[in-house]
């Protein structure tokens, strides 16, 4: 559809009518964004998207208003515009699963990354598809912004568009941008134009331009154009009152614009990108193992099992792959200059790396990336909207506990397993043998609609092997029971201390069994006969890490609540009181004071 600069003004104008009108009757939500920036998403709707292959994310997602405006004249079936910001309507930032919502965004910056994301995935399935990003001066002033930035230099990703919405002002005042943003961009490796933000022909010719990498456009602009509080932070918010409102809304409401809009919906009629992932193969086998290995170890031999029986999907790691385990037999890097390959070397850049991930898992491919456990700190606002978005990623979290020993407290996770399992919709595993590694991953890759945390662990320790007592795929069950005497007491246990439990438990003599729980949360959903089954006697849980989450189930716990120590690994966890004697002692003292 050819349309000039005259009608794209008329079409421009609507948007800015719809989004008004969806603000003023919720009461809430951002004026400035859709006042300066409503030309911007325009052209790029009418113009320049195939909703074919073409992608575009709001990362400056507080500007949802506008978005849902121009898909609802876009043709796309988000709902009634009218439920803004009111229960089970359209949420105020933008959520995955809305036709035509890319990425749930929100907390800024993580859309950029997403569309890096997005852009790897494009040319990995060659789609020939391109990524519109708009981002705010918020957004750049994020941390994993700029990692994705300088990840999407590196990787000259040339169907990457990065659109900012540059009005120099945000909540307190005047942006706190860098002083040179396009200074930055060039040397991250991006090609810059800079553009008004109001003016069709200068974006038109900016997008156009050849580029050898990713193209960012400064789209100079007006934080709520046209209102009494145009250029002024007071303009961000809902800061103009009804009868304002009223008189903007009658203003910009135009006709033509709607006739135009409705042609170009009639084009996209059914318009919106289904995503299915590629089937997992189910691999119940998993290869023979020595009696004493860690579990990173072991999850480098099931996943390069998987590989083998035809596993599609890419792998990547915060430049820690000799330490995770996750670059195994069979895998190619993706490349600037090839992105065939199924595995990326993201750098040190673990919060951009999940949020690229997600970024891919919207595309259709199933990723996991790896880092430390204790590291997870860095991603966790992406790990975050990984669960919210339903996003089947995996996340590979080595490392797991003061077990590390040497590095010291700075590298010894101790809260970080508790905080993953308090994440809605976040499965998180941390197995102790091999059964419960291919559990985990089996379990991981064959769901769809939740990502997951295999935690793994740097040291070696005795495997117990057999399931015979239970089944893994409960989440917990008996891994260990006496060979005599009434179950009077059962040890809970997760990874390297399962094994550490059963010495425990055969110092007793009997009475004593031990289950392991490598899924807190699937243990929980089971049904109140099989958790009673488990928790027999009095219940002891023995864990590496925070105690607090563990007296759900436990009368006394055995944990971590401090930050570790430098130190030779065996002597760290041995001094944390991790040793099957001292663990005796402490359970027994306990009894005989009435304390258990």
């Amino acid at each position: 559809m050819n349309i000039d600069a005259k009608n794209l003004r008329e079409m421009s104008n609507v948007v800015r009518a719809t989004a008004l009108r969806m603000l003023y009757r919720a009461q809430s939500g951002h004026v400035g964004i859709v006042m300066g920036a409503a030309d911007i998403v325009t052209m790029i709707y009418a113009v320049f998207l195939n909703p074919k292959v073409d992608r575009f994310v709001l990362s400056a997602g507080h500007g949802s208003a506008l978005l849902y405006s121009v898909l609802k004249l876009a043709g796309y079936d988000i709902g009634d515009v009218d439920s803004f910001r009111r229960v089970d309507g359209l949420p105020g930032h933008p959520e995955f699963g809305l036709a035509g919502v890319s990425a749930t965004t929100g907390p800024l910056g993580q859309g950029v990354a997403n569309a890096v994301g997005m852009a790897i995935a494009a040319k990995h399935n060659e789609t020939g598809g391109r990524v519109f990003c708009l981002c705010s001066d918020g957004d750049l002033m994020e941390g994993v912004a700029q990692e994705a930035v300088g990840f999407a230099g590196r990787y000259k990703l040339n169907n990457l568009i990065l659109f900012w919405d540059d009005n120099g002002i945000s909540i307190d005042g005047i942006a706190q941008t860098d002083v040179d943003v396009p200074m930055r961009m060039r040397a991250a490796g991006w090609t810059v134009k800079t553009v008004n933000g109001d003016n069709f022909d200068e974006i038109y010719d900016a997008v156009c331009s050849t580029s050898g990498g990713p193209l960012f456009i400064q789209c100079k602009t007006v934080l709520g154009y046209k209102t009494s509080v145009a250029g002024t932070s007071k303009a961000h918010g809902f800061g103009i009152d009804g009868l304002e409102f009223e008189k903007l809304i009658e203003k910009f409401d135009s006709k033509i614009g709607k006739d135009l809009w409705q042609k170009l919906a009639n084009q996209n009629s059914g318009a919106g990108q289904k995503i299915k992932y590629p089937t997992i193969p189910n691999v119940n086998s998993f290869p023979e193992t020595p009696d004493f290995i860690s579990t990173r170890e072991l999850s480098g031999l099931y996943l390069s099992h998987l590989a083998k029986k035809g596993a599609r999907f890419i792998g990547g790691s915060a430049d820690l792959s000799s330490s995770t385990n996750v670059r195994v037999d069979g895998m190619r890097d993706i490349l600037p200059n090839n992105f065939s390959g199924n595995f990326i070397n993201f750098g040190v850049r673990e919060h951009a790396m999940a949020a690229i991930m997600n970024g891919l898992a919207y595309a259709g491919i199933r990723p996991f990336g790896s880092t430390f456990l204790v590291f997870s700190d860095y991603m966790r606002g992406a790990m975050r909207l990984s669960a919210l978005s339903g996003l089947p990623v995996v996340y590979v979290l080595t490392h797991d506990s003061i077990a590390v020993g040497q590095d010291g407290p700075t590298h010894q996770p101790v809260e970080q397993i508790a905080g993953l399992r308090l994440i809605p919709n976040m499965n998180v595993f941390r197995p102790c043998n091999m059964a419960e590694v291919a559990y985990a991953w089996q379990t991981a890759l064959s769901e769809y609609n939740r990502p997951s945390c295999i935690i793994l662990s740097r040291q070696k320790f005795i495997q117990i092997k057999g399931t015979v007592f239970g089944q893994i795929n409960h989440g917990g069950y008996i891994i260990y029971k006496p060979k005599h005497g009434r179950i009077k007491m059962t040890l809970l246990a997760t990874g390297a201390e399962v094994p550490l439990a059963v010495s425990v438990a055969k110092r007793f003599g009997g009475g004593v069994q031990v289950a392991s729980i490598p899924s807190v949360s699937h243990f929980m959903a089971q049904d109140a006969k099989y958790k009673h089954a488990v928790l027999r006697g009095r219940v002891v849980a023995i864990e590496a890490g925070a105690t607090a989450p563990w007296f759900a189930l436990a009368d006394a716990v055995v944990g971590v609540d401090g930050f570790g120590m430098s130190g030779p690994g065996n002597q760290v966890y041995k001094e944390y009181g991790f040793d099957p004697d001292a663990i005796f002692s402490a359970i027994r003292g306990k009894i005989k004071n009435g304390k258990l």
